[in-house]
């Protein structure tokens, strides 16, 4: 009898111990491991035959695109290339559901490389900015500061919280960047999209001169951007000062029928935050 009961306590030990051991989920991130010198060659080959020769034959929507990918992953489905080359059009069409799922197993298999676009995704294209945040915080812990889609990760996350109507934050990470950007880079890096969030953070707080300050900055380098243009007559007008806010109303709508407006690559896919629509 004892020895029976021996033998469970020994068993509900050993329950204990496999319980309390970390299994890895199956969508969660994976341990990058480096692969022989064949594995990669392999990996290439696939990529070369499936991409380079394969879907990019075709017009990035059709299925055949998805098809082609498809046979590739079927061989290896461990290259997060693929996956994201997968979701990228899906992405590109508005079906950020399913884009995304796609895009998470990109990050799964090198999330090095691919977090920092998922979280840039998360933050133009789907307009989950919580989510968009938290994974560029994240990131930033593990790689540090850096850039993705032509901007920093700090402008993405305060553009996040400017679309989540939390000003004072945003105010204070595009601020603490402005900084960054000037004592590391300097002024020829300042970006006149980053400018334009930056004063609108100060204007949603009713901060308007303060927010003329950083749309002349913007203007300094892209004159014509009718989307300043019109929120600098805003302000201009709330600090009692008409004629001038007519004129800048008159340069916006002129400059934004000749096309002046936000000129990033994915605007064609996407309205940017506060972007203005101007009728022909």
């Amino acid at each position: 009898m004892v020895k029976i009961k021996l033998q469970y306590l020994l068993i509900f030990i050993y329950l204990i111990i496999l319980g309390c051991k970390e299994t890895p989920s199956s969508e969660g991130p994976v341990q990058k491991i480096d692969l022989s010198e064949s594995e990669k060659q392999r990996q290439q080959e696939i990529i070369e035959e499936h991409l380079k020769n394969g879907a990019w034959k075709y017009q990035i929507y059709s299925q055949e695109w998805q098809r082609e990918i498809d046979r590739g992953l079927a061989k290896d489905s461990t290259i997060a290339y693929l996956w994201q080359q997968k979701a990228m059009p899906l992405i590109k069409q508005g079906k950020y559901e399913i884009g995304l799922q796609y895009l998470d197993k990109a990050v799964k298999y090198d999330r090095r490389k691919w977090q920092d676009y998922r979280a840039f995704t998360k933050c133009i294209f789907a307009n989950t900015y919580r989510d968009a945040i938290e994974d560029f915080v994240d990131y930033k812990k593990e790689y540090g500061y850096g850039y993705v889609m032509d901007h920093s990760y700090d402008f993405y996350i305060a553009l996040s919280y400017l679309q989540l109507n939390e000003f004072e934050k945003a105010e204070k990470v595009f601020n603490s960047d402005f900084d960054y950007i000037l004592k590391e880079k300097g002024e020829d890096w300042l970006h006149h999209l980053d400018l334009f969030y930056f004063g609108l953070s100060k204007y949603e707080q009713e901060k308007y001169e303060e927010a003329i300050e950083i749309f002349d900055l913007a203007l300094k380098i892209y004159p014509e951007f009718s989307d300043v243009q019109i929120y600098k007559a805003v302000c201009l007008r709330k600090l009692g000062r008409p004629e001038e806010a007519k004129k800048f109303d008159e340069l916006a709508e002129i400059n934004g029928k000749k096309g002046y407006t936000i000129n990033e690559a994915n605007a064609i896919y996407e309205r940017y935050p506060y972007q203005m629509r101007w009728g022909n």
